[in-house]
């Protein structure tokens, strides 16, 4: 025994635009990991975490209001510096109010949108087919944060900040569309980087 680690049988690296079930990160979106992990390569998401598997859930726990979810993580390949990146859901009873933490820009996109150096959030609405009509609207937010002890932020911020909204948004419309909102839930095709 050499007290290596053993790599797992089903063990892939694959394409950013392989993650989470193939239909959740664009080509943009992959190279925005890129610029948040340092990598183009990562370890293939369980068969389990994909925006199907995340919208089935959503439909099942509407119309309640539900914790945080994951989507997926994104983990750096064995034998590359460890880096975690975990993209959630959850459901809110309503649009957000009020300000935004200071750390956060504002973008224009959905009901709202910030990102930070470390994370971004994706709050849309959904009236969509696969949702009961007669509840009104869902307000779902898609987060992607780096799951790590909290840090300053290495590199350029506002690069940063601009990928992990790219991400957020491809993950964001990715589920408007599997749920068949109305209008993909007023997100636009691409990511709307501009501060609002």
């Amino acid at each position: 025994m050499d007290g290596t680690p053993k790599t797992p049988k089903d063990y892939k690296v694959v394409a950013g635009t392989q993650l989470c079930g193939g239909k959740a990160v664009s080509a943009d979106a992959s190279r925005a990991l890129k610029v948040i992990t340092g990598t183009s390569r990562f370890e293939a998401s369980g068969e389990e975490y994909t925006v199907a598997q995340a919208a089935a859930d959503i439909v099942e726990a509407y119309p309640d209001t539900t914790g945080t979810e994951d989507v997926c993580r994104v983990y750096t390949p064995i034998g590359t510096p460890d880096f975690d990146l975990r993209i959630t859901w959850s459901l809110e009873d309503s649009a957000p109010t009020g300000p935004s933490a200071p750390n956060f820009t504002r973008l224009k996109m959905g009901e709202r949108a910030v990102a930070a150096a470390d994370k971004a959030y994706v709050f849309f609405a959904c009236r969509g087919t696969r949702l009961p009509d007669s509840l009104g609207l869902a307000h779902i937010v898609i987060g992607v944060e780096h799951w790590a002890v909290p840090r300053e932020p290495e590199g350029d911020v506002e690069a940063l900040k601009d990928a992990y909204a790219t991400v957020a948004h491809s993950v964001s419309l990715a589920m408007a569309k599997e749920l068949r909102c109305e209008k993909n839930g007023g997100l636009p095709e691409r990511p709307v980087l501009d501060p609002a």
